[in-house]
Formats: structure tokens, C-alpha cells, sequence
């Protein structure tokens, strides 16, 4: 299941997942894999990203919660 995640971990878990990046974008860093690109939200501070974000991410990158965890 999705928890509160630090942008640093996000990033980890995504390269463990197999995607690449992340790479400048116009507003946003992105990750790729397979031609689908995932954005990454911008960092601001300390401050962890929220439980919702990180479902809406994983609900348009198409990872399962199982996925997520054991990555």
C-alpha cells in the first residue's frame, strides 16, 4: 500500500521498477519505460509527497500497490 514517500524514494522505487530519468521536462522531471513517461512532482523542501499523489502516479503509470511494495 502507498504511504507518505520523500521525492528521493519516489525516484528510487521507479528505477527499481525499471524506468529511466528522471529528464527535464517543460514544467515537470519525467521517467520513461517503454515509451510511457511518468511525471515527477517538483520538489519543494522537505516536504514528502502526499499518499493521494502518490496513487494518482502509480494509477497512470499502471503499478499495482503489490508492484509498488516490493520494489
Amino acid at each position: 500500500m502507498p504511504s507518505v514517500i520523500s521525492r528521493r524514494e519516489l525516484i528510487r522505487k521507479f528505477k527499481a521498477l525499471g524506468y529511466a530519468g528522471p529528464f527535464a521536462g517543460k514544467n515537470h522531471q519525467f521517467m520513461k519505460k517503454n515509451g510511457q513517461k511518468i511525471r515527477i512532482p517538483n520538489p519543494h523542501g522537505s516536504q514528502d509527497i502526499s499518499v493521494s499523489l502518490v496513487k494518482e502516479i502509480l494509477r497512470q503509470a499502471g503499478i499495482s500497490d503489490r508492484e509498488w511494495d516490493e520494489a
